[in-house]
C-alpha cells in the first residue's frame, strides 16, 4: 500500500473555468527510476489539477488511473487529491484526505481564498502526512482497531493450536478442570456425541 502524493488545491468556481491553483504539494517518487521522477511529479500535478477542477463542491471522487486510484474531496473550494496505488482501502484514502483538509484550515483559516497563483514553499504538515499515512491504520481509526481484532485472533488460534500439540487432549482437559461442574462435563460429552453423529452422516 501506497500513498505517492497529496495536493490541496484552490478550486474556483465552475463558471470561471480558470485551473485549480495549488496551494502545497507533496510527493514521493523514489520507486521511480532517477530520470522519470521529473516527469512523474509534472504528471502529478497535472492529473491533480485535471480531477480537481472535476470535482464539484461537497463532493468527493475517486477516479482510476493505470494503477492508481486519484481521491479527491472539495470542501467548498478547498480541495485534496491524493495519489494512492489500488491496495490502499478507499475508507482511508478520504480519512486522510479530510485530515488533510481539516489541518490546512486550522492553519490557514481563509486565506486560501485570495491566492492567485500556485504555490511553491512546502508545508511540512503535509510532508509528514504523506509518511505518516502510508499505513493506512494511522489514517483510519477503525481500521487499525479491525486490524488489531485480527491480530488478537491469530493468537488465540495459536494458543489453542500449540496446546493440541503438546498432546494434550481437550476431553481430559475436560475432565480434570475445576472450573467444570459434573453438569458441564457431561453437556460436553453429548454436545460432542451429538456432532459425530452430524459429522458420520
Amino acid at each position: 500500500m501506497k500513498i505517492t502524493a497529496l495536493l490541496v488545491l484552490k478550486c474556483n468556481p465552475i463558471p470561471n473555468g480558470a485551473d485549480p491553483v495549488i496551494l502545497a504539494n507533496a510527493t514521493d517518487v523514489n520507486h521511480f527510476g532517477y530520470f522519470q521522477r521529473v516527469t512523474v511529479r509534472q504528471f502529478i500535478v497535472f492529473v491533480g489539477r485535471t480531477v480537481a477542477k472535476r470535482t464539484s463542491p461537497d463532493q468527493r471522487h475517486t477516479v482510476q488511473h493505470e494503477e492508481y486510484k486519484v481521491h479527491s474531496y472539495n470542501r467548498n473550494g478547498l480541495c485534496v487529491v491524493g495519489f494512492m496505488d489500488d491496495h490502499y482501502p478507499v475508507r482511508s484514502a478520504f480519512s486522510v484526505l479530510n485530515q488533510v483538509l481539516d489541518e490546512y484550515q486550522k492553519k490557514h483559516g481563509e486565506s486560501w481564498r485570495g491566492v492567485q497563483a500556485d504555490k511553491t514553499d512546502q508545508w511540512p504538515y503535509l510532508n509528514d502526512a504523506l509518511t505518516r499515512f502510508q499505513d493506512p491504520a494511522q489514517a483510519d481509526k477503525l481500521l487499525k482497531i479491525q486490524r488489531e481484532l485480527d491480530e488478537t485472533k491469530i493468537i488465540l488460534h495459536k494458543t489453542i493450536d500449540s496446546v493440541l500439540e503438546r498432546g494434550e487432549k481437550l476431553d481430559s482437559l475436560v475432565e480434570k478442570s475445576s472450573d467444570l461442574s459434573a453438569a458441564s462435563q457431561m453437556f460436553y460429552k453429548q454436545a460432542k456425541k451429538s456432532n459425530q453423529c452430524c459429522t458420520i452422516l
